[in-house]
């Protein structure tokens, strides 16, 4: 099979390189940013280019079975300064992504939607596919939007998306500027020794999943003979950022200086996924526990 990640150089496009080379595929990436140095990769092609480079991207898709798609140029904290910059560089991009996936007749396309913003506040806890979507930011109303547009494909053209939520991944290579991921937030700022913000009282709750999880279901989900539809994407149980704070001081030893502010209005309060369809779809099941998880983390934060 040839892959082609978009966003392969990122956080959890790197991961989900790693498990295509690790099976066997033949695998590209295109990137805004050089390919990485630290994974070790052979024979992986490189595109240099944002996604609305629209010749660079026809060139990439030439001859590919599947696309992964991970690029947002957005964070969730950030989207609702300016959505229309949002709905321009994600869900106009991804269209165009979509009619030139039509020419060239590549079918197949993994889509990295987001479990913790496309539901809201969800009325019930743990959260289904099923449930109703009422995303509070940007960030997540696009993530739908997108959404439909690949269903519309495959009801008109006969695309097979293949849609994961996921929820809150974590693990090794994460970004640790704060705008997206707590886990490796907080552990570099213990790290550095510096004060962790808490944005309220520290009881919002989330479901984290380790980044090899969710790259071994990417891996899964881009088979040509998997069933397409929308999967959850999560470790199917809950954690508050206090406990997390907890964790993080107990697997590192080091004791936490917090910066407490006001809540912020997008963030929702509690969503933990419920992630049986993936289950019984691929198989599949996350392995990693938080605790863990959140020690592989700090290992690789320690050595990197």
């Amino acid at each position: 099979m040839k892959a082609l990640v978009l966003g392969g150089c990122g956080f959890i496009g790197s991961h989900v390189v790693d498990a295509l080379l690790g099976a066997g595929h033949d695998v590209s990436v295109m990137d805004r940013s050089p390919l990485r140095s630290d994974c070790g990769w052979v024979n992986v092609k490189h595109f240099l280019a944002d996604l609305d480079q629209l010749d660079v991207l026809a060139r990439a898709l030439i001859g590919v079975d599947v696309v992964y798609h991970l690029v947002s140029t957005t964070f969730p904290s950030t989207s609702n300064l300016d959505p229309v910059a949002d709905i321009q560089g994600n869900l106009v991009a991804t269209v165009r992504l979509l009619d030139l996936m039509r020419e060239v007749d590549c079918r197949r396309i993994v889509y990295f939607s987001s479990g913790g913003t496309v539901y809201g506040e969800p009325a019930v806890v743990p959260v289904n596919e099923s449930c109703e979507l009422k995303p509070i930011c940007s960030y997540g109303v696009v993530k739908v939007a997108i959404e439909n547009y690949l269903f519309m494909y495959e009801r008109l053209y006969g695309l097979e998306p293949v849609v994961l939520r996921a929820s809150n991944p974590y693990g090794p290579r994460q970004g640790k500027t704060g705008l997206q991921g707590l886990i490796g937030t907080v552990l570099n700022r213990l790290r550095l020794g510096e004060p962790v913000t808490v944005w309220g009282d520290g009881e919002t709750v989330r479901d984290y999943i380790f980044v090899t999880d969710l790259a071994r279901l990417a891996l899964m989900a881009g088979s040509d003979k998997a069933p397409t539809g929308i999967f959850n994407a999560g470790s199917g149980q809950g954690y508050s950022v206090n406990e997390l704070l907890e964790l993080a001081s107990k697997v590192t030893g080091r004791a936490l200086s917090l910066d407490r502010r006001a809540a912020r209005n997008f963030d929702v309060h509690r969503i933990i996924l419920e992630v049986s369809a993936a289950r019984n779809a691929f198989g599949w099941r996350p392995v990693i526990q938080i605790e863990e998880g959140v020690k592989k983390s700090w290992e690789y934060l320690l050595t990197s």
